[in-house]
């Protein structure tokens, strides 16, 4: 088992990263303090391969269970959803001290963190990712949120979580386009802070789409260790470090809000996203032409998706101007200038990223 400290003070945590360890979920919350009656957040699927271990091992070491199933897919980070769990919550909350297992993947992870975060003004809640997307990434650092239909994670809170399990084991049941949204986001750690493990993933990709144990390990690990350390240097995004971690994000949510988070999975708008970023920061003469090939050349090698199909120009940048990082009408883009290195821009000129987004479009 690997193990990355978020060292965070008061909040701090760790993050635990191995092989088919579900089981012993009671065991490493046992010592947390974190109350005896656990509502375990997931959706049908997730509840179908592991409720039953994690619900075994969790009343093996002294827990109540409660689990309660959401349906599967960005619809559910919803405040309908958010409220019927509430409710849920709050109808079972009697003469107990409950806390919230977010079983599943990043919309899990991000609905169960919210609910944990407003809930009484806050209880505990143990992330416990499912998916490659959610392991190395939405599971750490406290950002919780669901959607609003004009934007995605417009109503959110920073709510840590107690501790993250992250079980490789779990990857093996995914369909390779999870395995590939996951890649997109190991391939943005590579860009914005770490140019061997971006040419790692260029070297091991395909064994990382057969789900080799040992390559998923030491990338969950990787990206795991450098979330942590961007987050413990800005934890609630104050100082200007943390917004690197939304390298192709800017355009990549609008491009998941523009096709109503159905045409594109998160990690599929992400890539986009990179690839305009990366042609918005050569456009801007920061980024080289090499390395922009080398980074498209990657994603196309996953299996990324090249071009937006089916959206519209005027509906992604109208999308665009409700994102949380646009700041009094000015736009802030996370922008490249080597492999490993970026640059938060304010105010590009809106004619260099619509160049950027025309590119990438499809020809309908």
């Amino acid at each position: 088992m690997k193990k990355v400290r978020v060292d965070l003070k008061e909040n701090a945590y760790k993050i635990l990263i191995g092989h088919d360890f579900l089981s012993k979920l009671g065991i490493h919350l046992k010592s947390l303090g974190i109350g005896q009656d656990a509502v375990v957040i997931t959706h049908p699927v997730i509840h179908q391969f592991y409720g039953k271990t994690i619900a075994t091992g969790l009343k093996k070491s002294g827990f109540s269970v409660k689990i309660i199933d959401v349906l599967e897919g960005e619809s559910s980070k919803s405040t309908q959803t958010a409220f019927q769990l509430m409710e849920e919550i709050a109808g079972y909350d009697c003469f107990k001290k409950i806390f919230i297992v977010a079983l599943g993947g990043g919309v899990i992870g991000d609905l169960a963190g919210f609910v944990a975060a407003v809930y009484k003004r806050g209880i505990s809640y143990v992330q416990v990712p499912t998916t490659f997307l959610a392991q190395i990434d939405s599971a750490i650092g406290g950002k919780v949120a669901i959607d609003l239909p004009v934007g995605k994670n417009l109503v959110g809170a920073f709510h840590q979580p107690r501790i993250v399990l992250s079980d490789v084991t779990t990857l093996s049941t995914l369909e390779e386009r999870q395995i590939k949204n996951g890649l997109a986001e190991a391939v943005k750690y590579g860009m914005i802070y770490d140019k061997k493990l971006f040419y790692y993933l260029s070297k091991n990709y395909s064994l990382l789409l057969k789900r080799n144990p040992k390559a998923l390990m030491d990338v969950v690990f990787s990206c795991s260790r450098i979330k942590a350390q961007v987050v413990v240097e800005d934890e609630k995004e104050t100082k200007g470090i943390r917004t690197i971690l939304n390298f192709g994000h800017t355009v990549g949510h609008a491009i998941e809000a523009a096709g109503t988070f159905s045409a594109y999975q998160h990690g599929e708008a992400v890539s986009l996203g990179m690839r305009i970023a990366g042609d918005i920061s050569c456009q801007m003469k920061m980024f080289s032409q090499d390395n922009r090939d080398s980074l498209n050349k990657l994603l196309t090698d996953i299996g990324l998706p090249e071009k937006i199909k089916n959206l519209r120009l005027e509906d992604i940048l109208n999308v665009m101007q409700h994102d949380k990082k646009f700041i009094s009408g000015t736009n802030r883009f996370v922008l490249v200038k080597d492999i490993g290195q970026v640059k938060i821009v304010d105010n590009v000129p809106m004619t260099v990223i619509t160049k950027a987004i025309k590119k990438h479009i499809a020809a309908f």
